[in-house]
């Protein structure tokens, strides 16, 4: 949410193949595409109103704060989602669709395409109430996927601490590629929103580092909740075969 800060680690691929095409995920990048090529086809003033229309506003949602009519077409709880879906220039599009494109895939492979959904909304939800807790009076529409692909980073650092990352690390007028373990990208990212949240404002706009904070908690919570009942249901299925085996049986 907000727009993308500047990284000193810029992931480019990982080494950790999937088993599955990650139909929902690519779906998401497209989506996200299409809305903002739409976005930039409106003019300034039309760009204004779809961002305080479909934007989330914590104190619309709040209900401390009430849009125009004009303004007033979804109800607030409905732009939790359709901001999810919206970005504010094309580094904030690029940033979100890159990370999503590199760690998304592994995590929908592994819980499937309707539980990956579920997922990724609820971790999106999450991000957008922390933002909105941080300040409930706030009247800056909040856009991006961030949040929601902060819990996607964060289901990745638990199931996939060893996976290697490709990372270009800038130095001046220079750059190094390195191969870094994703606990080490993924933790660097989390600390580091942390440390900006402390020297930004959430009164004057800009990122959203709260969001990104409640998203990886909200997929490090939910990962392990999907797995935990991933391995109960494999315990039912295995155990449910003995008993069909006779005590002969091999």
């Amino acid at each position: 949410m907000g727009k993308k800060s500047g990284k000193i680690m810029i992931p480019l691929k990982d080494d950790n193949p999937t088993n599955s095409r990650p139909i929902v995920s690519y779906g998401i990048i497209g989506f996200c595409v299409l809305i903002f090529l739409a976005q930039i086809g409106l003019s300034e003033n039309e760009l204004r109103d779809f961002t305080y229309s479909y934007g989330l506003i914590p104190s619309v949602l709040m209900g401390i704060d009430q849009l125009p009519s004009d303004l007033n077409r979804i109800s607030p709880i409905g732009t939790i989602f359709t901001s999810m879906f919206m970005h504010g220039g094309w580094m904030h599009l690029i940033g979100n669709m890159l990370y999503l494109w590199i760690f998304a895939d592994n995590i929908e492979d592994d819980l499937g395409t309707l539980n990956f959904v579920i997922f990724y909304l609820v971790c999106g939800i999450g991000a957008a109430m922390s933002q909105v807790l941080i300040d409930v009076n706030s009247q800056i529409p909040m856009i991006g996927a961030s949040g929601a692909i902060g819990g996607v980073l964060g289901a990745y650092l638990i199931n996939y601490p060893n996976a290697r990352v490709l990372v270009l690390i800038p130095f001046g007028f220079f750059s190094q590629l390195l191969k870094i373990r994703a606990l080490y990208v993924l933790g660097f990212w989390f600390i580091l929103q942390f440390i900006n949240s402390f020297l930004s404002s959430s009164s004057v706009g800009g990122v959203a580092y709260a969001a990104h904070i409640g998203g990886f908690i909200s997929g490090v919570i939910l990962i392990l909740f999907f797995n935990k009942k991933s391995i109960k249901s494999n315990f039912k299925k295995r155990t449910k075969n003995i008993k069909k085996k006779g005590p002969w049986e091999q």
